[in-house]
């Protein structure tokens, strides 16, 4: 770290999340460098889950992100995205734009997030108070095979977010954390990343593919079309 950046880091704000892993060269692998464990992917969804009390809506990436966002109890404020890789952070943005009075998350793999990097940027110029974006970090394309993604040696999507304008961004090293992290977001302004290194356990739950129920379902739950007649 030069001068300059050590300067920045002793200015930070108190209540700042602090910055993603250490420098590293391009041969060390990333999730030995950045601190903290691997997590439950479905655990910290949960976790999450039980902190929103307050109709916040989550827009879930596709596959194993919106996978354990079902598993974890069935929201009409969530929207379970379907084919769409890399908009979940987009969508969000917009949702967050168009409901600020609502608290919005967007949670999203590693692999889909390394898709649309521009979003954070877009994010971070909009700069909506009410949106928080969650990546789940397992180094991989797990849905698709396995592959490897640029976050197993090279990417530190926490220190993209940062660099992107997010500032408030930092990894959740442990369930813990994580839960501090996500209680933040919901009692204080944004935008806000967390991020969160997870296993490779499959997903869960699968939510229904049907894409005219699954938007039809969530505009009623966020008020965006009448709730169903007879519905609480």
């Amino acid at each position: 770290m030069d001068a300059t950046a050590g300067r920045a880091s002793s200015a930070r704000p108190a209540g700042q999340v602090a910055a993603g892993g250490p420098a590293r060269d391009a041969t060390t692998d990333l999730h030995s460098s950045v601190a903290g464990k691997r997590m439950s992917r479905l655990d910290l969804t949960r976790r999450l889950v039980a902190q929103l009390t307050h109709g916040e809506i989550v827009v879930a990436g596709i596959g194993n992100a919106n996978f354990d966002l079902f598993a974890a109890g069935p929201r009409p404020e969530n929207f379970y995205m379907l084919g769409s890789m890399s908009l979940a952070v987009p969508i969000a943005l917009g949702v967050a734009l168009a409901q600020p009075s609502r608290k919005v998350f967007a949670i999203e793999g590693d692999g889909s997030l390394l898709m649309n990097l521009g979003a954070l940027a877009t994010a971070a110029m909009v700069a909506p108070h009410n949106l928080t974006v969650i990546v789940w970090d397992n180094g991989t394309y797990q849905i698709t095979g396995g592959q490897a993604a640029a976050t197993a040696e090279a990417t530190d999507l926490v220190a993209v977010a940062r660099g992107a304008g997010i500032v408030q961004s930092g990894w959740a090293t442990d369930e813990v954390e994580f839960e501090r992290l996500v209680r933040e977001s919901v009692t204080g302004r944004g935008p806000r990343f967390i991020g969160a290194r997870v296993n490779q356990e499959p997903g869960a739950g699968r939510p229904e593919r049907d894409p005219v129920l699954v938007k039809d379902r969530f505009m009623r739950g966020i008020g965006a079309k009448p709730a169903y007649p007879g519905s609480a």
